[in-house]
């Protein structure tokens, strides 16, 4: 069944042309008017002391520049969303584009099939104009093999890096001890097998990953904390500061290791987004936005409005941040469709019947 899209969402549409056309003749001498005009990219050959527009105060302030989020697209990914969230993503054409981690299945110790998983992720992600940069979740390194793998394959996981004297955080949720990873993996294993054989959600609760912290805060070890404790002092002077994050770790008041980061981000400027819940949510800590983000492909739950398949655009302006979230159904080409046929698909379980 084709979804509905309600009212208020279907009116976003991602192809914005702003064009200044000169009304003189190209062979026409340059007017007072277009002579006394300051600024040289804007011409018009009005006299008039009223014109028909507010200002000419253009937003184009040489230090703003766009970037974009995508969100969790696996975790019982659903198929053709990421190919249309990248399809959006070279309309809207952000200079560069964060993940959030779960970008692969993963939940196995075989290479091989891992190997395809990520083979597979990055000539998807291959196929947005701006560079994605990658952002470890639990389906991307939930035991050993795939820390190993990611790191063959990626360098590092966890970073840091300054653009236009923005500095970007990212971090790694998964940064545990390697025996508790082992114990959390086979707990999570178990807690899937007993998911698919169709346990009752009450009987899922008793079991040992259900009541594990890591389960939803995850964790950030010590040598990641300092190495991010560093990186903030050695940039004290940027104008803004995003952290990236699979799990809500924020969420956890005693992880001291996090509490440290918050500790040495100080009064500086900063944003957070996370991913993980699969619902999104907004917070204020520490006088700070914390973005939780929901899905662009992975699983819903039906019963959930918070739920939604959505694309975050980040406009940092010298005053700060402005922050977009885009819901797909709403993310519109030209013609007025959802690029790739994407009108046929579900973006909200709850939407959709």
């Amino acid at each position: 069944m084709r979804p509905s899209h309600p009212p208020h969402l279907s009116g976003i549409v991602a192809t914005i042309a702003l064009t200044v056309i000169g009304l003189a003749g190209c062979n026409a001498p340059a007017t007072d008017a277009e002579t006394n005009t300051q600024d040289q990219r804007f011409l018009h050959a009005l006299e008039t002391d009223a014109k028909p527009w507010s200002h000419e105060g253009f937003d184009d302030q040489e230090e703003h520049f766009p970037f974009a989020n995508f969100s969790d697209l696996t975790g019982g990914e659903r198929e053709r969303i990421f190919e249309v969230a990248v399809a959006q993503l070279n309309l809207l054409r952000p200079e560069l584009v964060m993940s959030i981690g779960d970008l692969i299945e993963g939940g196995t110790e075989d290479r091989s099939r891992l190997e395809a998983e990520w083979g597979s992720f990055d000539q998807r992600a291959r196929g947005t104009v701006a560079p994605v940069f990658y952002v470890g979740g639990n389906h991307d390194l939930t035991n050993l093999t795939m820390r190993e793998v990611w790191e063959d394959r990626y360098g590092v996981r966890y970073y840091h890096f300054v653009y236009e004297d923005v500095l970007f955080l990212v971090l790694d949720t998964e940064d545990h001890e390697p025996a508790r990873m082992r114990e959390i993996y086979e707990a999570r294993d178990t807690f899937i097998q007993l998911q698919r054989a169709g346990r009752t959600w009450a009987e899922l609760e008793e079991t040992t990953y259900f009541n594990m912290p890591e389960r939803t805060a995850g964790d950030v070890g010590a040598v990641q904390s300092e190495y991010f404790i560093t990186a903030l002092a050695e940039h004290p002077e940027v104008r803004w500061t995003f952290l990236f994050m699979h799990k809500p770790i924020w969420r956890e008041a005693e992880d001291p290791e996090f509490a440290a980061i918050e500790a040495a981000l100080g009064d500086r400027p900063y944003t957070l987004f996370n991913g993980h819940l699969h619902n999104y949510g907004h917070a204020v800590r520490n006088g700070r936005d914390h973005i939780t983000l929901g899905t662009t492909g992975g699983n819903q739950n039906p019963d959930s409005e918070t739920a939604f398949d959505h694309l975050t655009l980040v406009r940092m302006t010298g005053e700060g941040p402005v922050i977009a979230q885009l819901r797909m159904d709403g993310i519109l080409d030209k013609t007025g469709s959802v690029p790739l046929d994407g009108d046929t698909l579900c973006f909200q379980a709850s939407q959709c019947n």
